[in-house]
Formats: structure tokens, C-alpha cells, sequence
């Protein structure tokens, strides 16, 4: 069993400085935590053997740099893949302004209304697909499409038809 007592006194003792040198490793404050925060929760679910190692410490340090090199990789084969993707000269197409504020919209929604209208819109899924891919109930799935349909009406209807009531007429 974990000590859960033992890990706090470790991570209090240990988390700035560990910190500080993959900061300094990995020339970047935010992934360094980003990547410490990571270690020490790998470190917190393998206690039970990482606390008996001679030094933990190490351990941690060297697992989050570990992963903050992964990360950086990851986005430079990312990089590497869209450049790959893209031939020179190449035009590409601007966002359309529908595009924009669909997700503008889409942001102003829990993330629980969000998923079950992307899943429903945007991939197709009826609601008892939606009930089957996330264990939520069906008359529960059937609330937040409504509720994120409501609040997403608000912020895509055009301010004088929200407020009046009637449709722009084009001149």
C-alpha cells in the first residue's frame, strides 16, 4: 500500500528542485512543469517500489526529462508531417466565418454538451451511439444536445434576429 504520507514529505522536499534543473534541461518553464507534473504522478502510482530506490529523486528527474524530450519530439514530427503535407506554393484556404464561430460557440458549452454535439453533428452519431460510446444515458445525452443546441443558437443567430425575433432580410 501507498504511504501517502511518505510521498507528500518527497514531493515537498523534492518537486522545486526537480523543477528547476529539467527547466534548465529542457530550456522551457512550462514543459518542464508540464513534464515534472507528469513524473511525479507516474512516481506517486509506482510508490510502493520507487520509494525503496536508492535515490527517487533521480528517478523523477530523469523520467520528466525523459518525457519532455518525447513531447518535443512528438511536435517536431508533427511539424515535420504538416510541412511534409504542404507543397510550396501551395494556397492555402482561410477559415470561413461560419467556421469560426461554430467553434467559438462550441467553446461556450460544458465540455459534457460539447462532446455529445460534435459526436451527434459532426460525427454522425445518433443518440443511442452516443449512449453506447460513453455510458451516459440516453435521456441524458437527449438533455445536453438540447441544452447545447440553446446555447449555441444564442451565439450563432445574428444579434437583430435573437432579439426581435425575425430573420435578417437581404437587400
Amino acid at each position: 500500500m501507498r504511504d501517502a504520507e511518505d510521498f507528500d514529505t518527497f514531493y515537498a522536499t523534492t518537486s522545486r528542485r526537480v523543477l528547476a534543473h529539467v527547466a534548465m534541461m529542457v530550456s522551457s518553464r512550462a514543459e518542464a512543469e508540464d513534464s515534472v507534473a507528469e513524473a511525479y504522478l507516474r512516481a506517486w502510482n509506482r510508490w510502493d517500489k520507487i520509494s525503496k530506490y536508492e535515490n527517487p529523486e533521480a528517478w523523477v528527474r530523469q523520467v520528466a526529462y525523459r518525457h519532455a524530450v518525447s513531447a518535443w519530439r512528438k511536435a517536431v514530427n508533427r511539424l515535420s508531417a504538416h510541412r511534409r503535407d504542404t507543397t510550396p506554393g501551395q494556397h492555402v484556404e482561410a477559415l470561413s466565418p461560419d467556421h469560426v464561430a461554430i467553434v467559438a460557440a462550441l467553446r461556450q458549452l460544458s465540455a459534457n454538451q460539447r462532446r455529445v454535439i460534435v459526436l451527434h453533428h459532426i460525427a454522425g452519431l445518433s443518440v443511442a451511439e452516443i449512449h453506447h460510446e460513453t455510458g451516459v444515458p440516453a435521456g441524458t445525452v437527449t438533455t445536453w444536445l438540447a441544452r447545447g443546441r440553446r446555447t449555441m443558437a444564442a451565439y450563432l443567430t445574428d444579434s437583430e434576429t435573437y432579439e426581435t425575433g425575425r430573420g435578417r432580410r437581404d437587400v
